[in-house]
């Protein structure tokens, strides 16, 4: 078992969202660069091998531990052993943070599309440019994020974050939308699959129109193909559609073959569930084309 290009990370934390959802953070034994929308290579020795698979990261480059969102695979060979970590307990990670699924700064608007664990890398993101003008920055960068889920409790603590930081800055809009209303009675919001919404949304904000903005998916693998369609439909250049799948492993976890994406794709990343509150945050006005 060669550990040359991994380093140790301890879990500082664990939050557990739901039976098969949870928050891991881990502190790193030595410096970690990354671009936000990035993903990291964790691994467990497991029968005198290490079995590594790739998880988005949800912290921004600025903070000093390491946030993943990840959902269980039951019968995964490795995620069934995450779950047994608990605080002050080790992994390993890939010194080497990659991914190409990073934000397009060619424009300035960013519609962002997830399912479940698939808000990670657009946390990163929208973290990175609050730390930014925490700094005294300006930053020209928009955010419209739908994100969905089945039940509320399977969006986390990042319901609450993201609705806060929307209220608090006018540059993010964030609409959490879930799929079985009648499961969670209490819920007041958008409710509906991510595709179900995004026309409502592309209609009321013009300012994300396929003119002026780049559309990012991530997450399950049929929100993305639905969303695609969707997004073509409403004139949106395959150029500025960037996609980021996430899926089910068989229970192996080996790699799944899977359709080409406008973006390159760990193969051995690990899935958020395809399940899916009112917007929060201003919707920009309309000002028609902009580049």
């Amino acid at each position: 078992m060669s550990t040359a290009k991994f380093c140790r990370v301890r879990l500082v934390e664990r939050i557990d969202f739901t039976e098969d959802l949870a928050l891991f953070r881990f502190r790193p034994e030595e410096p970690v660069v990354f671009t936000p929308g990035q993903y990291a290579t964790l691994a467990l020795e497991v029968k005198g091998k290490l079995v590594p698979r790739a998880y988005s990261i949800v912290s921004a480059p600025h903070e000093p531990e390491l946030e993943f969102f990840i959902e269980l695979v039951p019968h995964g060979e490795l995620t069934p052993r995450i779950w047994e970590l608990r605080e002050g307990d080790e992994m390993w990670m890939r010194r080497k943070i990659v991914g190409h699924f990073t934000l397009q700064t060619q424009r300035t608007r960013h519609l962002m599309l997830a399912t479940v664990t698939g808000i990670a890398p657009y946390l990163s993101m929208i973290r990175a440019q609050r730390h930014a003008i925490e700094q005294g920055e300006t930053s020209p960068h928009r955010f419209l994020v739908i994100h969905g889920a089945s039940r509320s409790k399977e969006l986390g603590v990042y319901l609450d974050e993201l609705r806060t930081l929307a209220q608090q800055n006018d540059w993010l809009t964030y609409v959490p939308t879930i799929s079985r209303p009648w499961e969670d009675p209490d819920w007041q919001g958008e409710t509906g699959r991510v595709d179900d919404v995004i026309r409502k949304y592309l209609d009321a904000a013009a300012d994300f129109g396929p003119e002026t903005a780049v559309a990012y998916a991530c997450g399950h693998p049929q929100m993305i193909e639905n969303a695609r369609g969707i997004l073509r439909r409403a004139r949106f250049a395959d150029a500025f559609i960037r996609e980021e799948q996430y899926f089910v492993q068989k229970s192996s976890e080996k790699p799944t073959p899977q359709a080409p994406s406008s973006t390159a794709m760990p193969a051995d990343r690990l899935p958020p569930n395809a399940r899916p509150m009112p917007a929060v945050g201003k919707l920009p006005p309309r000002t028609g084309s902009s580049s």
